[in-house]
């Protein structure tokens, strides 16, 4: 998977590590006699920060591990969360792939995905399909190719709709302006059959194709195939995979699109192939 050391106990890849030490901030040490506890390497703690996010554990089983502490690893989490740097891990992963493959923005597609919130926090809405247990959502645009080029979050009751600005308005790079020769091609399900939907759409320069209540059905009975938008259900699918996403333990919105940022460059730097 290119994430991990072979043989290494969920140590991340040289490959990876040079992908992110560059981004990470100078420390500062502002002790006044310069006599506190060693700080601890930037790599262990970026080692324990991935483990919590591919095994899903509390940070207080951190300590267990012996990769980091528990308070370090989530002390820096923070830190590097405020800077800024895994959205720029993020953006930067989808430059190097813009730049390598190619990110095609012809064929766009947008979905929610709604996920547990047991411990409530910021952003946080009742689950309409969980007995109204606290759920957020996730609503995340994919290339064509599956590789997220934008992703926000609000709580599980907020319908997919109304989150489409806010999705387009959180891609971290330049968006290439459509043209007649080159158009793009936006890809939505029954939910968003709205017609404010489609003036966002226009207003955004994107082709809609949105499927009306009802429609999906019939067309499934005419003919075989998966539809366009299959992509970002199989991206959703990914997110899945790292257990931290899959039930959200965070009560800072923050803290949970750091989380949602250091997936979408993961995946970003995955497909460019650099990673092994």
């Amino acid at each position: 998977m290119g994430l991990l050391q072979p043989n290494d106990h969920w140590r991340m890849s040289d490959a990876l590590w040079g992908k992110i030490q560059p981004l990470l901030p100078v420390p500062e040490d502002n002790h006044p006699l310069g006599c506190h506890r060693r700080r601890v390497p930037d790599r262990d703690a970026m080692d324990a920060i991935l483990f919590v996010l591919r095994t899903g554990c509390q940070w207080n089983a951190l300590s267990a591990t012996g990769i980091c502490s528990s308070s370090s690893a989530h002390r820096r989490f923070q830190e590097w969360t405020a800077a800024g740097v895994f959205e720029k891990f993020w953006r930067q992963g989808l430059l190097v792939y813009d730049e390598m493959v190619g990110i095609d923005w012809s064929w766009l597609s947008m979905d929610g995905a709604m996920t547990k919130a047991p411990l409530g926090g910021e952003k946080v809405g009742p689950n309409p399909t969980d007995r109204g247990k606290g759920g957020v959502k996730r609503s995340l645009l994919v290339e064509a190719k599956g590789v997220p080029v934008g992703v926000t979050v609000a709580g599980a009751n907020r319908n997919d709709c109304k989150l489409v600005e806010q999705t387009l308005d959180s891609i971290p790079i330049r968006r290439p302006k459509p043209t007649k020769k080159h158009p793009q091609h936006m890809c939505l399900d029954k939910g968003y059959d709205f017609e404010f939907v489609l003036k966002i759409l226009a207003e955004y320069n994107l082709v809609p194709h949105v499927r009306h209540r009802g429609e999906e059905a019939r067309a499934r009975r005419r003919r075989r195939g998966k539809p366009r938008r299959w992509v970002v259900e199989r991206s959703h699918s990914w997110f899945n995979r790292f257990r931290r996403i899959l039930v959200r333990w965070e009560k800072r919105s923050s803290s949970y699109i750091g989380m949602l940022h250091l997936v979408c460059g993961l995946i970003a730097w995955r497909a460019t192939g650099l990673l092994g």
